[in-house]
């Protein structure tokens, strides 16, 4: 389990027992991203940056082993690795998306013509490598072709308007062909990437803040999907650092319900990364690991532990509502204190 810092470095952690590994150091500006490799590697770790970089790091001895550069002073907000061939690896910029074939470290292509404003999420589309998803705070969702000479006039197949700056997006389905968008104005929605049909939740704050008798939800940090249950949860947090998984109907009537989850009493301030177990390689969405639903990182500096309360009412083992402790003998709620 890997967590950015403020201080521009990046700790790995045991998601298990939150033994504390190592540092990986060498990131000048804020880190935007970060994600394992795919089983092949689990060992290295990727990260990008408002300096310009994508850097790969061995976690065995936390030291880089190789990066990728922008160059002209461009920022890099998010990265995919993908393609055909998988040998592809795209990176969300200032107005523009890059890609490398990271095999031999060579640039290959820069589109340059669909945004127009900073690139904040590029995903290769599970199921579909050879389809590359970005999205903008020009308030576009665009995909794209990356078989061939890729390039914006032959390559862009089609263009969703969400119609404010996007903040974040996510595949789910049985195919994969649903997608999810949180904006910065912590707005919903949902769409079919491939016809472009749209559910719209505006009201996404209000709705979620109806839903509980705590403070108003604020943000949104992530969504969450059960694929076996089909279930689609919008992850929102209040300033105080409370947070609730809200179930989101958006066939048929749009709504959304009740919190399924509420995990409070671990972080005071806002909540920037929910990290559930079911979502680490090897578990599926119902899977634990020692009783542990997940983690949070927030801006408090903490790291959370969330352990599963398996209660007969809620059909759901991965719900939690307390925190895991230290040991028996401390009363700490705290796992870390990362930052």
């Amino acid at each position: 389990m890997a967590v950015s810092l403020s201080t521009n470095a990046v700790k790995v952690y045991s998601p298990v027992t939150g033994q504390y590994y190592g540092e990986c150091k060498g990131h000048s500006a804020t880190i935007n991203h970060i994600s394992f490799s795919g089983p092949s590697t689990p060992h290295v770790l990727h990260s990008c940056s408002s300096d310009g970089t994508i850097r790969a790091w061995d976690t065995r001895t936390f030291q880089q082993v190789s990066s990728f550069h922008s160059g002209s002073s461009q920022e890099i907000f998010s990265f995919s690795f993908g393609g055909s061939a998988n040998n592809l690896l795209a990176a969300g910029c200032n107005t523009q998306i890059l890609f490398w074939d990271w095999r031999n470290d060579k640039q290959v292509a820069c589109l340059e013509d669909s945004h127009v404003e900073d690139v904040t999420q590029v995903h290769f589309i599970p199921d579909h490598q050879s389809k590359l998803l970005s999205a903008s705070v020009d308030g576009l969702i665009c995909v794209f072709d990356t078989d061939g000479d890729i390039n914006d006039d032959d390559h862009l197949e089609s263009v969703l308007n969400v119609g404010t700056s996007v903040g974040k997006v996510g595949f789910f389905g049985e195919t994969y062909q649903k997608l999810w968008c949180l904006t910065h104005i912590e707005t919903l929605s949902i769409w079919d990437w491939k016809d472009g049909s749209e559910t719209n939740f505006k009201d996404a704050r209000s709705l979620a803040s109806d839903c509980w008798t705590l403070d108003d939800v604020d943000y949104f940090v992530d969504c969450h999907y059960a694929r076996e249950a089909e279930q689609l949860w919008v992850i929102g947090g209040t300033n105080t650092g409370t947070l609730g998984y809200f179930p989101v109907s958006y066939r048929g009537t749009r709504a959304i319900g009740s919190p399924e989850a509420v995990l409070g009493g671990g972080h005071t301030g806002i909540v920037r990364s929910v990290l559930p177990m079911s979502s680490m390689p090897g578990r599926s969405s119902q899977g634990q690991s020692n009783g542990i639903f997940g983690w949070t990182g927030g801006e408090d500096g903490r790291l959370c532990c969330w352990s599963s309360d398996n209660s007969p009412e809620i059909n759901r083992s991965w719900i939690s509502s307390t925190l895991v402790l230290r040991s028996p003998r401390t009363r700490h709620t705290i796992r870390h204190h990362p930052y």
